[in-house]
């Protein structure tokens, strides 16, 4: 094996010379990020390299063979067994290799490069009618290369299988650099001139089938999602030696796949979804077999804990749809015909109430409802991870598998084993298929807890067996379950997978470690903290974490839905960049690597961790987004906070960070500051504050202008509610704050204005946390008063600094009071709008940009929802971050980022506004509004706030008249 003395430096000077460009990395920035995947363990690597073709993947196997250091191949890394992290050099697929190289929809198949993530591929073949059978929970972040390194299979298992059913060809390069073909008939040499040596490596594995028949007859294949160990029963005579599928599942411990020629299958023209309750998870695997008989494509479970924990982060509303009960399936079925769909799913939920388990159950009707249903299901390992009372749980026995026949008797000894244990266990899985996953409330901390642990699983193991089933169904056994193998396997077998291992890796290169000559399954595990743990002394309070900002920061397990493409909000980013380190989750990750002073060794004056924190937006997505909460921009506030603590600071926190001050000077000079700054002056001292010369600084409202807009929020009636009038407002916007307490009195919410007051954001943004806490205490004190009265603020970043900030970084009963009385305008219009009222004529049409804030804090409060109520018919919303993000667009280093994140999803929008008729843009927020105003250019473009859409003052004379629309809603609440 690998001398860990061995320099690196060689390596990377070998790799200069025969893969020149060749992108690798070596520092701390790198290497803490890659010493993770969603597992249990962490092995810092000592490089990280980013290949670009399958020859700069020979490049590094030659020379890492020549300087002895081991190769993990990574995709996405969202392994939870620890099969993508390793020692020596890991190869990333999913920065460049991540092409979709050929399409054949006559033929059915796709060529893709192992970096291809399953949704880029989805995306691909839909319009022919086409996908890729299975579909792991993580389709929108894992990748092809992944998926055929664990024989992965996912939700709709009991209609397509796993992977390796979907495989013709694979693209591999052995462990001394050799480029082949693995199809169904054997290997295959890409260069003539290693015809002989693949040659060679195919005689061999053939001689060593050959020599043990009976225990590969025997012990493998016996289950459907039989996925421990190697697959070399699909070597056997009677399956024709199809070295694709014996790769497959492989974990790249045998050959790294560069790319693969892959089988697709049509997608049926209809579906339906139904739920069923059930009082225990027992219950409903009991029901399993029948379910089966109809043929359904999907028969996924889980229990009662998944469910409440996503309640409690979105909010009630979040997961609807389900019937009563603690436990649940869901069944999906297809066919031609969507009317003979839903009578078979009819007929199906009348046998299964005949059998008297189920508490419920219903057919979802609509495609929407259904996807928000699958959200809850596919989010379950981080759901489980975090649970509602704090708890942590964690994989490591979160993929047995037992025939679908057998699962309700093995839930119910395996519920008796947590038991004796004293153990919890948060269920979920793959109930059709007999695939179980399952986190628990292991102690990896201590000593004695990684003993019990070990004492655990090594009785798990023996369970599964004595049911027939296998260690791993879909994850892989990894770090997680190799050593456990020998419980599953006999001796003989043992040795045959070995054997097979050294055919192809006489070394031992290609992912040490796992499956054949396994690491200890309590080795390197994340939560084995060294004793140079840094002191973490915070100012934000992180309530909801017991150990403070070390448990905040390892919410962070890493199933990597921030490196989603698709759908939410997290991470505008890693979406704009395609970095790790620009993710949620790569950014987690150095963040534990500074508390446990692993390859981060600087603790809080790591320019790495600054760096790596520099392009986040704070947008606060990834708080809602993120299965397990992790809210990286508290965590960036806490960091510069700490990070600058007595130094000089970059000049844009002082230019931007003190502008609620300084523009209530500017206030009273407002016109000439104006005139200062559309001049050269202005763009001088633009420069000087570290602010970009590529935007136009917005034009500051002048006092008198606050004064006559907030003349109008005075009405004659007693003031139900406090407009609280937020700096930006004030300074840049006063006429929103009079469209507001027009809107709020018309609607029976009539106010008064708060004015004076600050919420602190920007103090909190750029990490001032001293001056934040200042500026809070005094806003606290004045709100505070014996007042219980409604707060709206109409700027949704404001709203939710005085929701979520102030009181996690005060830490009061005061705090909390105010906090708990706060309220957008939308919040507002929804919750305590008078019954019957009604808003002036709405257009049919609105584009739609909702602050990432007021999405991420105000879950259940959505402008989208209001809107569609209030009877607008299209809402065409730019669903994530419009890249402004309050200081981070006017930060000169971040302007090309910024337009970045506008561009995937806000700029497409308005692209398609008709410059003749152009339509309703709502913006609440006033850096969307900023922004918007910036993309428009000069088509005459402006962003409108909710309250000036509704605002009963307005002149609506070109909005068509809908008074007398029979579908117009009457109430909002």
């Amino acid at each position: 094996m690998t001398d860990a003395t061995t320099a690196l430096e060689p390596l990377v000077a070998r790799l200069a010379e025969t893969a020149p460009g060749l992108r690798v990395e070596t520092g701390p920035g790198s290497t803490g990020l890659y010493a993770y995947d969603a597992s249990n363990y962490r092995v810092p690597p000592r490089a990280v390299v980013f290949p670009r073709g399958a020859d700069d993947v020979v490049a590094v196997l030659r020379a890492c063979r020549e300087a002895r250091v081991p190769v993990t191949a990574r995709g996405g890394g969202t392994s939870m067994a620890g099969n993508a992290v390793g020692p020596g050099v890991v190869l990333d697929f999913s920065r460049y290799m991540n092409r979709i190289l050929a399409l054949d929809p006559v033929a059915r198949t796709a060529r893709v490069e192992a970096g291809v993530v399953l949704d880029a591929l989805g995306s691909a073949t839909a319009p022919h009618g086409l996908t890729f059978g299975p579909d792991p929970s993580s389709h929108s972040r894992c990748t092809l290369g992944g998926m055929i390194g664990n024989d992965a299979c996912g939700n709709r298992s009991v209609r397509h299988g796993r992977t390796g059913g979907h495989i013709e060809a694979l693209e591999i390069v052995t462990a001394d650099g050799v480029r082949a073909v693995a199809d169904r008939t054997g290997l295959h040499p890409v260069d003539a001139a290693d015809a002989e040596r693949v040659a060679r490596l195919e005689a061999d594995v053939r001689a060593l089938i050959g020599d043990n028949l009976a225990p590969i007859r025997t012990e493998l294949g016996r289950v459907p999602r039989q996925v421990s160990g190697y697959q070399l029963h699909h070597l056997l005579p009677e399956h024709g030696f199809d070295m694709a599928r014996a790769l497959v599942g492989t974990e790249g411990t045998c050959a790294v796949v560069t790319a693969a020629t892959v089988r697709l299958v049509a997608t049926a023209p209809a579906s339906t979804l139904l739920t069923l309750g059930y009082d225990d998870v027992v219950d409903a695997a009991e029901d399993v077999p029948e379910i089966l008989r109809w043929n359904p494509t999907a028969v996924e479970g889980m229990d009662e804990a998944i469910v409440a924990t996503m309640r409690a982060r979105r909010g009630p509303d979040s997961v609807t749809g389900l019937p009563e009960g603690r436990a649940w399936l869901y069944v999906e079925l297809d066919g031609d015909d969507q009317a003979a769909v839903d009578t078979r799913a009819a007929e199906l939920l009348d046998v299964l109430k005949a059998r008297g388990r189920l508490t419920g159950g219903r057919v979802v009707p609509g495609p929407a409802e259904r996807r928000s249903l699958w959200r809850v299901r596919e989010d379950g390992a981080g759901l489980a991870a975090r649970l509602i009372d704090g708890g942590e749980s964690w994989p490591g026995w979160e993929d047995a598998a037992v025939a679908p026949e057998h699962l309700a008797a093995y839930l119910r000894d395996f519920r008796k084993l947590l038991a004796s244990h004293g153990l919890t266990g948060v269920l979920y899985g793959h109930f059709g298929a007999g695939c179980v996953h399952v986190r628990i409330d292991f102690d990896l901390a201590t000593d004695a807890g990684r003993a019990a642990t070990r004492r655990f699983l090594g009785e798990a193991a023996a369970l599964v067996v004595e049911h027939g089933g296998s260690l791993s169904g879909e994850h892989g056994d990894g770090r997680a379950r190799g050593e456990l193998l020998e419980v599953m396997y006999s001796h003989r077998m043992i040795r045959t997978f070995a054997a097979f291992k050294r055919i192809l890796d006489p070394e031992g290169l290609l992912n040490p470690g796992v499956i054949v000559d396994p690491a200890r399954l309590d080795a390197d595990l994340a939560l084995h903290t060294p004793s140079e743990v840094l002191p973490v002394e915070t100012l934000f309070s992180f309530p909801h974490d017991e150990d403070g900002f070390a448990g905040a920061v390892r919410r962070c397990v890493g199933v990597g839905r921030c490196r989603s493409d698709s759908g939410g909000v997290m991470c505008p980013s890693y979406r704009a960049t395609g970095e790790e380190n620009a993710s949620t989750r790569g950014r987690a990750r150095l963040l534990q690597e500074l508390v446990r002073g692993g390859t981060v060794r600087d603790g809080w004056r790591s320019e790495e961790v600054r760096d790596a924190l520099d392009l986040c937006l704070s947008c606060k997505a990834c708080s809602s987004d993120c299965p397990v909460g992790v809210d990286m921009a508290t965590y960036k506030a806490e960091f510069l906070h700490q990070h600058y603590k007595g130094r000089v600071r970059p000049r844009s926190h002082y230019s931007l960070g003190w502008l609620p001050l300084t523009s209530r000077l500017v206030g009273h000079l407002a016109r000439p500051v104006n005139a200062l700054l559309r001049g050269p002056l202005g763009k001088l001292l633009a420069r000087l504050g570290g602010v970009t010369t590529e935007r136009r600084i917005p034009a500051f409202a002048s006092r008198r202008a606050l004064r006559r807009a907030l003349r109008t929020v005075r009405t004659g009636e007693p003031a139900r509610a406090l407009l609280f009038v937020d700096s930006f407002t004030r300074a840049f916007r006063p006429e929103v704050a009079g469209a507001a307490g027009r809107v709020l009195a018309d609607a029976g919410i009539p106010c008064t204005a708060e004015d004076g007051l600050c919420c602190g954001l920007t103090w909190v943004s750029t990490g001032q946390l001293s001056l934040a806490r200042r500026v809070m205490a005094r806003t606290v004190a004045r709100l505070d008063n014996g007042d219980d009265r409604p707060i709206v603020v109409a700027e949704p970043s404001c709203a939710a600094a005085l929701k979520r900030d102030v009181p996690e970084l005060l830490g009061t009963d005061a705090a909390r009071r105010v906090a708990a009385r706060v309220h957008t305008l939308t919040g507002a219009l929804t919750d305590l709008a008078a019954p019957g009222w009604r808003p002036p004529a709405l257009p049919d049409d609105v584009v739609l940009q909702t602050h990432c804030h007021e999405y991420a804090t105000f879950t259940s409060r959505h402008p989208r929802d209001l809107l569609t109520r209030l009877g607008v018919r299209t809402v065409d919303e730019a669903e994530g971050c419009c890249g402004l993000a309050g200081n981070f667009g006017f930060e000169e280093q971040h302007y090309d980022t910024s337009m970045a994140v506008a561009d995937l999803a806000l700029k497409p929008r308005l692209d398609g506004v008709d410059r003749d008729t152009p339509a309703v843009v709502v913006a609440d927020g006033f850096s969307c509004a900023t922004q918007i105003d910036h993309l428009a250019g000069d088509r005459g473009v402006r962003a409108l706030h909710l309250a000036e859409l509704l605002d009963p003052a307005a002149d609506h004379s070109d909005r068509p008249d809908r008074s007398d629309r029979p579908d117009q809603p009457g109430e909002t609440s």
